[in-house]
């Protein structure tokens, strides 16, 4: 674990260092991943097959090893405990009704000189949503991808995940179900992203890939971008807590620690202005692995990637914040509202003490597909919009031509287009 504080002299290096740390995949899996993606883009469900035996030890045989019957999602959904069932179904909805207020609203208007113009807005035809199997296999993420979809309008949403020697997880599947998840195909990997963008003899291409994934699923999404769209180019979670000395340190490990136990490579970093209140988190870090089960990967992500930078005031933490750029941001303050109107940059900000980031990954409502990396510089978390498009329309009758026209007229000239400038002077009678 690094201990940083802004009091020292090559804390400006030291920063800059650990800023530009990715944390992602290298150049061996863009290679492995452009193969694999090739094979897939010309041998179809064969590749598939082949390549789902090698990484899953799972064989693509009859039907039911492609696909998992809707049927089975249902009664995975119906055999649930009531309680964690009622727990997913009321995630589900209140995902479902912060999603529903991002819906965009068509625009049509005429101007002054008589041009109507405006926008009108339409969700793909069909969409693809990854889902890790193995350690990563969790249900909140399918429904926090699939109700955006289905609340955009999207008509068909397929599922693909990997079953390792042909294990399902039923969560997953009642999750399907509860999204009203219309395919769901039993591969995983690169080469399923492959699938979802190019199509096979069996699986119909679609138009958007979104859903977490390890490196190879992120580079697969990298690459295939254009091909089809994407949400986000997704590394290790991460998480930046700015915190006083006024904190339980408990909360503040795990918190810290909630991050850390999704991937060795995850991160996790305080900024605190108490050096005191620093070291007993420290040291609470430790005690809360001992009582860990997933103490083995969050022990790893926190020796090798963790961090905790001492500042001589909370007042530097925002411009910390904002070089981090960090996918989840918990403000544990007395005003948290002063310091986040300084942050800029981040996926999603909780606020106050009794916020932790916990509740957003399951139910407080925004999506917890968030982009990592720094890429909250330039991106936002996953949304309704993804999963739709706008198209502009303009409407003029002659007179409006005879307004805006000649403007157009001199503008096609000077690029050197008369073409352009001749199908308005035509119309002008010029």
């Amino acid at each position: 674990m690094l201990r940083l504080s802004t009091a020292s002299p090559d804390f400006d290096r030291a920063f800059r260092r650990l800023v530009a740390d990715r944390r992602e995949s290298d150049e061996n899996v863009a290679r492995d991943v452009a193969l694999i993606l090739d094979d897939v883009r010309k041998r179809g469900d064969e590749a598939l097959a082949e390549l789902t035996a090698k990484f899953d030890g799972h064989t693509l045989a009859g039907e039911d090893d492609w696909r998992i019957p809707a049927e089975t999602c249902r009664d995975a959904f119906e055999a649930l405990d009531p309680t964690l069932r009622a727990a997913l179904e009321f995630a589900a909805q209140r995902i479902r009704a912060y999603h529903e207020a991002q819906l965009p609203t068509d625009r049509d208007a005429t101007d002054a000189v008589g041009v109507r113009m405006g926008a009108r807005w339409r969700a793909v035809d069909a969409a693809g949503l990854y889902v890790p199997g193995g350690r990563a296999a969790y249900p909140s993420s399918l429904l926090m991808n699939a109700i955006p979809a289905k609340v955009a309008g999207v008509e068909r949403l397929a599922v693909v995940t990997p079953t390792p020697k042909g294990q399902v997880n039923p969560l997953v599947l009642a999750a399907a179900h509860l999204a009203g998840v219309d395919e769901v195909w039993r591969v995983g990997g690169a080469q399923a992203i492959a699938a979802l963008a190019y199509g096979t003899q069996r699986i119909r291409p679609v138009d958007v890939v979104t859903g977490p994934g390890n490196a190879w699923v992120a580079e697969a999404k990298r690459q295939l971008y254009g091909v089809v769209g994407i949400d986000m180019v997704a590394g290790p979670s991460e998480i930046l807590l700015i915190a006083d000395g006024r904190n339980n340190p408990e909360w503040t490990a795990a918190d810290l620690l909630s991050q850390a136990e999704h991937d060795p490579a995850a991160q996790s970093i305080l900024i605190t202005d108490d050096p005191v209140f620093a070291d007993t988190v420290a040291d609470r870090v430790g005690v809360e692995l001992a009582m860990l089960p997933s103490a083995r990967v969050a022990s790893e992500s926190w020796k090798n990637h963790g961090v905790i930078i001492e500042v001589a005031s909370l007042d530097e933490a925002p411009e910390l914040a904002n070089a981090l750029a960090a996918e989840h941001v918990q403000v544990a303050t007395d005003d948290p509202q002063g310091l986040f109107d300084r942050i800029r940059h981040a996926g999603s900000v909780f606020l106050g003490r009794m916020t932790p980031e916990a509740v957003g990954d399951y139910v407080a409502g925004p999506n917890h597909v968030l982009p990592t990396g720094r890429r909250a510089r330039f991106s936002s978390g996953l949304s309704v919009l993804d999963f739709m498009k706008r198209t502009s329309f303009i409407q003029l009758d002659e007179a409006a031509l005879q307004a805006v026209g000649p403007a157009a007229i001199a503008l096609a000239e000077a690029e050197g287009l008369p073409a352009h400038a001749r199908s308005i002077e035509t119309r002008l009678g010029i």
